[in-house]
């Protein structure tokens, strides 16, 4: 059964780091050379892309918009990829998101929300909350 689940949101102090988790089980299956991606959409904002890895070979993608305090990383044997995210600031607050399509798409539309958004697998997101 091919699932997206994402975990680990919560309450952080500014300056704090929290690890998001994906458990996407399946994707192996449904996708050629899987990319997983990781979005964020904050209260009155757009969904945006965060970063993206290559699941079996590990490569990784970010936006050129996005700050390098974020790393994703995944974990072939578990089936799950991990979003760390470092000294959290209050604009860092949003529904995290995580998602799965095919390479090609990758390919097309880069790390981005465009390249997840038709036939992408998504998650139900998990919230994160940063108290300045």
């Amino acid at each position: 059964r091919v699932q997206v689940v994402e975990s680990g949101g919560g309450l952080v102090q500014a300056g704090g780091t929290l690890r998001l988790s994906c458990l996407h089980s399946g994707v192996g299956e449904t996708f050629e050379k899987p990319i997983i991606g990781w979005f964020r959409r904050a209260p009155g904002k757009e969904r945006e892309a965060v970063a993206c890895i290559n699941w079996k070979y590990g490569m990784t993608y970010y936006p050129t918009s996005v700050n390098d305090r974020f790393t994703i990383a995944t974990d072939n044997a578990s089936e799950t990829t991990y979003l760390e995210m470092k000294t959290l600031k209050p604009e860092d607050a949003a529904i995290y998101y995580c998602a799965a399509v095919g390479h090609g798409y990758l390919k097309q539309y880069g790390c981005s929300e465009e390249a997840f958004r038709r036939v992408g697998l998504w998650g139900q997101g998990t919230q994160v909350t940063v108290s300045s």
